[in-house]
């Protein structure tokens, strides 16, 4: 995904509770530069102390929104969808100039795939149950096709990481593996000899980038509100520039949930609403 409009009203710290903003390890794979970064940004801009509090799953990260363990979050958009009763958008991130991405089905460099057909009976790696494009593009493109991932593939497996996913295929542990587009991009910028040992068999449509999220029934609270207007700052502020800088993002955009219809189309095949 000017600063005087949308930076939030500086308050005390000592004043105010620590803001628990969660995160998962599908981007960047707990960078702590990039971390430090985000949690320094958020934490001027809001004028308070901010934890980032790193779990997991997106199934973690959804439990700790829903019971109040965490006051914000950066999600997918699937765990997103699956919840919308209880959540509402905060802000979408901007990846080159546009709030969307792809799934990418990758397979070894020299691999002779060259479509999803191409992979049947072989070994694959995806990210999370709850990803978007480290599951559910996959899984639905197989539904499409009256396939599942457990008769297509011999076997597969959840990283939980995009990174752990192209590790996989790069290291021959599994022959494909789906994962995000923008994560596989970012890191042929930072680690092309990585990315360098696969090859991108397809893409998605474009998709909705994974947002910020908040409970809906906090979206009033002081600090919430505090919190959606440092991220739609990020861009206008130094450190947020940095921190945008090393997430390979451009700013964080407002965002309505008909960003996601592409999701919820594919949510409604694989039948998983």
């Amino acid at each position: 995904m000017g600063a005087a409009a949308l930076a939030a009203p500086c308050v005390n710290a000592q004043t105010q509770a620590t803001f628990r903003f969660a995160l998962t390890p599908v981007f960047l794979d707990n960078d702590a530069e990039v971390i430090a970064a985000l949690q320094s940004a958020l934490a001027v801009a809001m004028g308070q102390d901010i934890e980032l509090v790193q779990r997991r799953t997106y199934q973690e990260i959804s439990g700790a929104l829903l019971d109040g363990s965490v006051d914000a979050a950066w999600t997918c958009g699937y765990p997103y969808l699956q919840h919308r009763a209880e959540l509402s958008l905060l802000g979408a991130p901007v990846w080159n100039g546009k709030p969307l991405y792809q799934s990418y089905l990758i397979a070894g460099v020299d691999d002779d795939a060259t479509d999803l057909d191409g992979l049947k009976g072989g070994t694959h790696a995806f990210s999370d149950p709850d990803s978007n494009s480290g599951y559910l593009v996959t899984a639905s493109d197989l539904a499409r096709l009256g396939e599942t991932p457990e008769r297509f593939f011999s076997r597969s497996i959840f990283t939980f990481g995009h990174r752990n996913v192209v590790r996989a295929v790069a290291g021959g542990l599994t022959r494909s593996g789906s994962v995000d587009g923008y994560v596989w991009e970012a890191l042929s910028a930072v680690e092309p000899n990585l990315t360098g040992r696969t090859k991108v068999v397809a893409k998605s449509e474009w998709l909705g980038f994974p947002p910020f999220v908040a409970r809906s029934d906090r979206l009033q609270e002081p600090a919430v509100t505090a919190c959606a207007s440092a991220l739609l700052a990020l861009d206008q502020t130094e450190k947020g520039r940095a921190a945008l800088r090393l997430l390979h993002l451009d700013e964080v955009t407002p965002c309505e949930p008909s960003l996601y219809d592409g999701i919820a189309t594919r949510i409604a095949v694989l039948g998983a609403d």
